[in-house]
This record gives structure tokens, sequence and C-alpha cells, in this order.
């Protein structure tokens, strides 16, 4: 499976397309996992990733619980600091991993994971809600631009379920 080839200018156009179609479809619905799982269901779509999911934060145990996702199998659970997920929840920031088999660490839940990116959302209280996790099977498949407009996603989040 290939991930749908957009250049830059394109990519923001998408993104600027469908970030103001998933606040319409969560801010009227106060439920947590189905608006995740839309939003996943909408990544997946649109841009035709290998993996895109939410783990959610259980800050009792320190660890990331597998949330609303699409794609293949996934981990249940990520200790606070271990793997990519775990050290953007460490560090409160996005990572962006060209080469997942050079990053220390990465937590392989799929061999077909080449590259990815982590971004944290946070409750209203500046608390850890999730974690949104994107991967693809493509080396460098991520960057400065989806960082962005996915850190936006995670602000709407936010605004309407933090």
């Amino acid at each position: 499976m290939h991930t749908l080839q957009i250049n830059s200018i394109d990519k923001n156009e998408v993104y600027k397309e469908i970030l103001p179609q998933i606040e319409s479809l969560i801010q009227d619905e106060s439920d947590l996992i189905a608006n995740l799982a839309n939003i996943a269901a909408v990544l997946k779509t649109t841009f035709d990733w290998f993996w895109v999911g939410f783990y959610l934060a259980d800050t009792q145990t320190k660890q990331l619980v597998l949330g609303p996702f699409q794609g293949p199998l996934a981990c249940t659970r990520i200790p606070y600091g271990r793997g990519v997920c775990g050290q953007a929840w460490e560090k409160g920031e996005t990572i962006v991993v060209e080469d997942v088999n050079q990053h220390p660490d990465h937590i392989a839940c799929s061999s077909q994971s080449q590259s990815e990116i982590v971004i944290p959302v946070w409750n209203q209280k500046q608390q850890l809600l999730a974690i949104l996790d994107i991967d693809s099977t493509e080396l460098a498949c991520f960057d400065d631009t989806d960082a962005y407009y996915l850190g936006k996603l995670a602000e709407i989040i936010t605004r309407y379920l933090g």
C-alpha cells in the first residue's frame, strides 16, 4: 500500500480543507471515543497512511492505551517515555521520525512502518489526553507541514473534547 503522493502545496490545501470539516464533525458530539474514531477515519481515508490512531493517556499507570485507530493490529500499551509515542508524552512535543529503523527505542508494532509522526493532544488543564500516532510505509513521509497542521488538529480536539 502506498501513501498518497501529495506535494507540499497540495498538502497545505488538503489540510486547510479537512480541518474545518473535522471541526464541524466533532463540535456537536461530546463522546471522545466516537470523535477520535471519526478523526482517524478521515485522516486514513484522506491521506491513505499505513496506520492512523490515538493512544489514550492513563496517568494513573503512566501508560498510553490503544484507542480508536485505522490500520493493522497495533501495540496495546506503551509506557511513559518508551517508543516514539511515550517520548512525545515525556517531551511534551511533536516528534517526526524519517526512518523508524534509525530511531532509538522505536517500538515496532509492524515491520512495514518506515516513518512516523506523533502529536500530543492536551486537555484544557494541559494534561495529556491522547497521542495521535501516524505511520507510513515510506521513509521520510512526514514533514513540517504535517507537524503544523496536525498540531492544529490537536488544538481543535482540545477545544472541543479536552
